[in-house]
């Protein structure tokens, strides 16, 4: 069994797409990044690759490589799978947790988790995804942006 953790963070932007989950949220912004900057997807992909031992999606989708702009975060999710299953290893679950103050996002929950089941080839049951408020603390609290974290074990 090996376990990894993921964090990532991403900040609004206007003009853009809000992508978590692979899923479009209905938003005002969306967040900035190189790729579509899916804060969950990117913390799911840091947890899988650290279990692995592999290092983080940094290292694996450098921001400075023109391949990775604006690409679908579900497309890298995929290779860091492959990057996973040839290390013998298959997920037993995923736990996330999104932080932000708006939107709420609780009803696109099940429509990610068959989107992530589906990349992943697991049960829609072995994903987690919770979202949290920090109370109009930090940056998330003053709606500057979104973080997400999450764990994943492996056998």
């Amino acid at each position: 069994m090996k376990i990894g953790i993921g964090f990532d963070v991403h900040n609004f932007q206007s003009g853009r797409k809000l992508i978590l989950g692979g899923v479009e949220i209905n938003h005002s912004k969306g967040l900035a990044g190189h790729s579509d900057a899916d804060v969950l997807v990117h913390s799911i992909m840091d947890a899988m690759l650290g279990a692995c031992g592999l290092g983080d999606i940094g290292n694996h989708f450098p921001d400075s490589d023109s391949r990775y702009e604006n690409i679908s975060s579900l497309l890298l999710l995929e290779e860091v799978n492959k990057k996973m299953k040839k290390k013998c290893l298959s997920i037993v679950n995923i736990d996330c947790v999104l932080i932000l103050e708006k939107p709420r996002v609780s009803k696109y929950f099940p429509d990610m988790k068959k989107k992530l089941s589906g990349i992943l080839k697991i049960s829609e049951e072995a994903i987690n995804i919770k979202a949290t408020t920090t109370e109009g603390l930090g940056f998330c609290g003053r709606e500057e942006g979104i973080a997400a974290e999450s764990a994943v074990l492996l056998e």
